[in-house]
């Protein structure tokens, strides 16, 4: 059997089948990886001019302007084939993403846990208090723009994304715990493995024996724990093993 035929017949099986998805994903929508050795957005920018706090406390409109930049371009961006096998599965889907658009959501998905935060979750960077205000996305790149303040206490408004230093939110780890454990079936696709804690919620999975299906264009540090390796991108393989 080969494994696209393993990978259908492990989700025929399952009620439940759950979603753990990285860059790879947004990729396949046009979105630019962090880590990509050539096209990588890391390799434009320092990670710490542009994901510490220390940073934002130093200069935070640079940032500001970098992060709005990023979400127009996930707002320009259109959910793939991919995407849109996970949200018309008919059995019960949860999804746990590293990504910080909402691609999972404008495809129809329902069940979607943000490990990373979201560009789109605006918060006041001294209390807290998310910003229920809309904010306007530039059209083009801008070097410096001045975020607003928060009408509680006057701090300010920083995007809602998880900078180096940060802990996960816990209400969102708790939820992808929770997707991981109750699954029949975990596909992983598009992540490397090597963002850490994020790529320690699949051995939940592993060591409770429930099968997971990793779809990746390459090996991953999550391969070893694969029942089944797809070795293809997510907006090909996921239809052609949800849809048969």
């Amino acid at each position: 059997m080969d494994t696209v035929a393993q990978a259908r017949e492990i989700i025929h099986d399952a009620s439940h089948v759950h979603f753990f998805t990285g860059a790879g994903m947004s990729a396949d929508s046009g979105l630019d990886t962090f880590r990509d050795a050539r096209t990588g957005l890391w390799e434009k920018v320092n990670p710490q001019d542009m994901a510490s706090v220390e940073a934002w406390q130093r200069d935070p409109e640079p940032m500001w302007a970098w992060y709005l930049w990023r979400a127009r371009l996930a707002r320009r961006a259109v959910p793939h084939a991919g995407h849109e096998a996970i949200a018309k599965h008919s059995g019960k889907v949860t999804v746990t993403t590293q990504n910080i658009d909402d691609l999972h959501e404008r495809a129809g998905s329902g069940e979607v846990a943000h490990l990373h935060g979201s560009l789109f979750a605006f918060r006041c960077s001294s209390c807290h208090t998310p910003y229920s205000r809309e904010i306007e996305l530039p059209e083009s790149p801008t070097p410096r723009l001045a975020p607003p303040e928060c009408e509680k206490c006057s701090g300010l408004i920083r995007p809602g994304v998880v900078w180096f230093g940060e802990s996960l939110p816990q209400d969102q780890w708790e939820k992808a715990e929770e997707y991981m454990s109750a699954a029949d079936a975990v596909v992983i696709v598009g992540t490397s493995g090597s963002v850490w804690p994020a790529a320690g919620l699949p051995t939940i999975a592993h060591r409770a024996k429930i099968p997971i299906i990793e779809v990746s264009p390459q090996r991953t540090d999550l391969s070893d724990l694969a029942t089944v390796h797809i070795t293809n991108k997510a907006v090909y393989s996921l239809p052609e093993i949800l849809f048969p």
